[in-house]
């Protein structure tokens, strides 16, 4: 074999081999693209989901939930308190640990003595912190206390269900398997009248075969 012949026949092996390589890209970029879904198709399957919409649905319900303790804490236990208090809210409760004093000024305007701010321990805003986490917590207890009521409630109802289901599935099959059993009982009898019945006829028939030899 020349040079050139072993020139062409490996120019031909790497042009096969560029063609497979060809082939299988196109191949995998068919593939790639088949895979690929759009932007809103992956954003339909996201909302979609079933985790997702739950969150959606707790946000909501936390939300109006809040709503409501706030309201509870802010319209009717928080004046009452301060109805109890000689009108003073809890927010206002503290404990002055150095009054106030205003600057003092003389006539031309100058500043005699310095502003003296006020220092005190808020501890009726911590208070009122207290008693609305006391609050939430009991709200929620309660809600969690209903919610898993019902929730044991429903699952008596629905494992009742299965029960009398299961039981009546029960029944119903040992009805069949009865049924079954006194069919094939039929079945066995009427075959074995059938083959005595059989049996029968053949013995008489050898009677009668043996009556005519002896005659």
């Amino acid at each position: 074999m020349g040079k050139r012949d072993r020139e062409a026949i490996n120019k031909k092996i790497a042009e096969g081999e560029e063609r497979e390589r060809k082939a299988e890209m196109k191949k995998k970029k068919a593939e790639w693209k088949k895979e690929r879904t759009s932007f809103w198709t992956d954003f339909k399957k996201f909302i979609t989901k079933g985790n997702v919409l739950d969150m959606a649905v707790a946000v909501v319900v936390a939300t109006a939930f809040n709503a409501i303790v706030s309201g509870l804490v802010k319209n009717i236990i928080t004046p009452c308190v301060t109805y109890l208090t000689s009108g003073v809210s809890i927010n206002e409760w503290k404990y002055i640990l150095r009054e106030a004093v205003p600057a003092v000024l003389d006539e031309a305007g100058n500043v005699v003595t310095a502003e003296v701010t006020e220092i005190a321990i808020s501890y009726g805003i911590w208070i009122q912190s207290i008693v609305d986490f006391l609050i939430i917590a009991f709200s929620v207890f309660v809600f969690v206390r209903i919610f898993n009521n019902m929730q044991k409630k429903l699952n008596w109802k629905e494992e009742q269900k299965k029960a009398e289901e299961a039981a009546k599935k029960a029944e119903a099959d040992k009805i069949a398997a009865e049924k079954a059993k006194a069919e094939a009982d039929a079945l066995k009898a009427r075959e074995d009248a059938f083959y005595a019945n059989v049996q029968a006829q053949a013995d008489l028939l050898r009677d009668i075969k043996e009556l005519i030899a002896k005659k």
